[in-house]
C-alpha cells in the first residue's frame, strides 16, 4: 500500500449545509503542510444530501477516497473505519463541523512528529450563555469522572479531535468495543493503559448558531457514567484505579 504523510479522516453524517464549507477549510489547512496528505471521508448512512457531496467530491480531488456504510454505525466506528483504510502514518481526525478550527491541524501533525503517538484536543469554550455555560459543567464533570475511575490523566477524552500515530493506535483499535460516541473515551483509556504517548493541546470550542446540538446533558451524562463503570472492570491488572 502506498503511504502518506497524513490521512484525515472525516466520520460524516447528516452533514447539512455546512458540508462544503467546513471541507474547503479542511482542504486549506492540509495544503499548508509541506507533506503528501488524504482525505478519507465515511459516510455513515446520511439521511439528508451527504452522501451526494462526499461523492461529488471524491469524483474531483485526487486526494480524497471514501467509505460508504450500508446503515448507520455510529461515531466510533466510522472513524475506527477510517483509521483502518488510511494511508498515512499520521492520522487525524475532527468533527466536521469545525466547532474546532482546522487551523490547528499542523499543531496536532507538528506534536505527533516531536514523538507523541496520541494529541489530544482539550476544548476550552468561549463565554457565552446558559447552553454554553452547562455544556463546561457537563464537560468538567464527565473529565472527572473519567480521571477518577479509568485511572487516566486525560482531561478531555470526548474532544473530537485527535491524532495519532497509525503504527501505534492499530494494535489499540482491535481491542476496541464500543461503536458510538463512548468509543473517544475507550481508546483513550486502552491507549493510555497501553502506555502511549499521550499529550493534550487546548483548543477553542466555538458553538455554532447555525447547527442544533445534540447535546442533551443530563441523559448523556448519565448514559456515560454507565457505560465508565461497566468499562472500569477492563482496566488492566497493575494499573490503579
Amino acid at each position: 500500500m502506498t503511504t502518506v504523510d497524513l490521512s484525515i479522516i472525516l466520520a460524516c453524517y447528516n452533514e447539512g449545509p455546512t458540508f462544503d464549507a467546513s471541507v474547503r477549510r479542511i482542504i486549506a489547512s492540509c495544503a499548508k503542510l509541506k507533506k503528501s496528505w488524504e482525505i478519507l471521508f465515511v459516510e455513515d448512512k446520511s439521511t439528508d444530501d451527504t452522501r451526494a457531496k462526499v461523492e461529488k467530491l471524491v469524483a474531483v480531488m485526487d486526494s480524497a477516497r471514501a467509505i460508504y456504510h450500508q446503515k448507520n454505525q455510529g461515531r466510533g466506528k466510522s472513524v475506527a473505519d477510517g483509521i483502518k483504510a488510511s494511508k498515512g502514518k499520521i492520522c487525524g481526525y475532527l468533527d466536521v463541523d469545525l466547532e474546532v478550527s482546522a487551523n490547528y491541524i499542523p499543531i496536532f501533525v507538528e506534536e505527533i512528529e516531536k514523538g507523541v503517538d496520541m494529541a489530544v484536543g482539550k476544548r476550552f469554550y468561549e463565554r457565552g450563555g446558559l447552553k454554553s455555560v452547562l455544556r463546561l459543567i457537563g464537560s468538567r464533570v464527565y473529565a472527572r469522572m473519567v480521571q477518577v475511575l479509568l485511572s487516566i490523566p486525560i482531561e478531555d477524552t470526548e474532544a473530537g479531535y485527535k491524532f495519532l500515530r497509525r503504527s501505534k493506535i492499530l494494535p489499540i483499535l482491535s481491542a476496541t468495543r464500543d461503536k458510538k460516541w463512548f468509543w473517544d473515551t475507550e481508546i483513550c483509556a486502552r491507549a493510555s493503559w497501553a502506555g502511549l504517548k499521550i499529550s493534550q493541546i487546548p483548543v477553542l470550542f466555538t458553538r455554532r448558531a447555525d447547527k442544533k446540538s445534540t447535546v442533551r446533558l443530563i441523559p448523556d451524562t448519565w448514559e456515560y457514567l454507565i457505560k465508565i463503570i461497566k468499562f472500569r472492570f477492563q482496566i488492566p491488572k497493575g494499573i490503579k484505579a
